[in-house]
């Protein structure tokens, strides 16, 4: 009982101290907070500002519990402003106070880490059933929707509320509408699907000890057209003016960026110029965050049940497949083994297995220091030889050999017109060679026949390294005669 009434008394007076503020913190770091580190020193200077009600000349401190105090900054005009160093890692608790006075604010849970923006369409924002998904970490923030820190848990995403006005749903004027009151209640408690995969990548990044903040931003249904980074200055009113004002929200620095899209430019009038629109987004979002190198981690779009034509969906697939070689910093995992929960969306387990397998590729720089035994990417063609009916298909950057359960599915020859031919009657991985597919035909392949995996836009691919990376869709590739 004694030290229940204590702990009371203790608790009031430190409400009643802050409750005479004297100062606040007003900019620069807030409750729950990732602070993007800097990579080039041990020590993170963050710019922290306020009010006081001290007179000109006086002294603010600041200080970490079980810290000496620090002198950041000087009261003018009732505001004031200075730089607070902080080592990497976290969580902090940051009490500041005007010299010679009792504490006047405390901002809690801040950490010193890594942020990383999720963008795209529908299988970033996340379509999976909220069943078994990625519990929280400690070590794992985000800047929601609606502009506040907290700790990350599934739905990532959240729309309908957003801070931003292109996320908002259209009422029957076409008019962006945003959801509160008894409406977003209701809709909050009865939502079964929002999982995604940016939870899982955090939480297995942060695994190495640095902590994660993630800025959602994506939007399911969208465009390269309306990711345009032309649309910029219209700020909230686009999808990638919404980015950047978020971007510069959360200090104008990140460490990469997610990104998951390509399913919307799957189509006859867009596929063909889908390469150069996400050239062009990367070359605009580096220029933008003033990062010429900035990384991005991104998914091959996988399988979707219809029975439009194929060829735009392989296209951008296959120029997913080549961007990675031809811009630096790029780095992609397929999901063409993934299931489905609906005719197009990812379901919730394999969704967490490509944020796994995106973490693992991030922590090949070495800013994660957990390099040694891992892979720079996921497998890919390396060669296609031929002997006489007999075609040897190589693999690089896998690891531990191909597998894949039962037969190997997932390869077709087509003739000069893109036509397929029926002349594989049996794939398997080489016994002596782990990283190499054979493929036996039945008859010489016409002049001019290519080799694909994945033609189609619903087909069963079942090739993966020993770690679970899929073996990308790949094609048309030019048979040796």
């Amino acid at each position: 009982m004694i030290l229940r009434a204590f702990t009371f008394l203790m608790a009031a007076a430190l409400a009643s101290a802050l409750t005479a503020q004297s100062l606040r913190v007003t900019g620069g770091v807030t409750d729950y907070q990732v602070i993007q580190r800097d990579f080039s020193s041990a020590e993170t200077a963050v710019t922290v500002s306020g009010t006081a009600t001290a007179p000109d000349g006086r002294e603010v401190e600041a200080r970490i519990p079980g810290r000496d105090w620090t002198k950041i900054a000087t009261v003018q005009s009732g505001r004031w402003s200075g730089k607070l160093s902080l080592s990497r890692g976290g969580p902090y608790n940051l009490e500041f106070r005007v010299v010679g006075e009792p504490l006047s604010a405390v901002i809690e849970h801040v950490s010193v880490g890594d942020l990383w923006i999720l963008a795209g369409q529908s299988n970033m924002e996340g379509v999976g059933d909220l069943v078994d998904v990625q519990p929280p970490s400690p070590r794992v923030n985000m800047f929601d929707q609606t502009d506040r820190w907290r700790i990350a848990e599934e739905p990532l995403h959240r729309l309908v509320d957003a801070a931003d006005r292109v996320h908002w749903r259209l009422d029957d004027k076409k008019q962006p509408v945003k959801m509160t009151g008894e409406a977003l209640t209701n809709w909050i408690n009865a939502r079964r699907k929002g999982a995604g995969l940016g939870l899982r990548f955090a939480v297995a990044l942060a695994g190495t000890g640095i902590p994660i903040g993630l800025v959602p931003c994506a939007h399911g249904g969208t465009s390269m057209d309306q990711w345009s980074p032309a649309l910029r200055d219209k700020g909230g009113d686009s999808l990638y003016g919404a980015m950047y004002r978020r971007f510069q929200a959360v200090g104008g620095k990140v460490t990469g960026i997610l990104w998951y899209q390509g399913e919307s430019d799957a189509n006859p009038k867009a596929a063909p110029e889908f390469a150069k629109k996400f050239e062009d987004f990367v070359a605009a979002v580096r220029r933008d965050f003033n990062d010429p190198n900035l990384p991005f981690y991104y998914v091959q779009i996988g399988r979707f049940v219809s029975k439009d034509a194929a060829e735009p969906w392989n296209l951008v697939q296959e120029e997913q497949r080549l961007a990675q070689h031809r811009i630096p910093n790029l780095y992609m995992v397929s999901s063409i083994t993934s299931s489905l929960d609906d005719l197009i969306h990812v379901g919730t387990a394999d969704l967490k297995r490509l944020g796994e397998e995106l973490a693992l590729l991030a922590m090949n720089r070495p800013i994660y220091s957990v390099s040694a035994g891992l892979q720079p990417a996921a497998p890919e063609p390396s060669f296609i030889r031929r002997e006489e009916r007999l075609i040897r298909v190589g693999f690089e950057n896998g690891r531990d050999g191909l597998r894949a359960p039962g037969r190997v599915a997932g390869f077709t020859i087509h003739d000069a017109t893109g036509a397929p031919l029926p002349l594989i009657y049996r794939a398997q991985i080489d016994p002596i060679e782990p990283m190499t597919v054979r493929l036996y035909l039945s008859g010489d392949p016409p002049p001019g026949a290519t080799l694909r995996y994945g033609y189609g836009r619903d087909p069963y691919c079942n090739l993966t390294d020993g770690r679970g990376f899929a073996v990308p869709v790949f094609g048309p590739l030019p048979l040796p005669q």
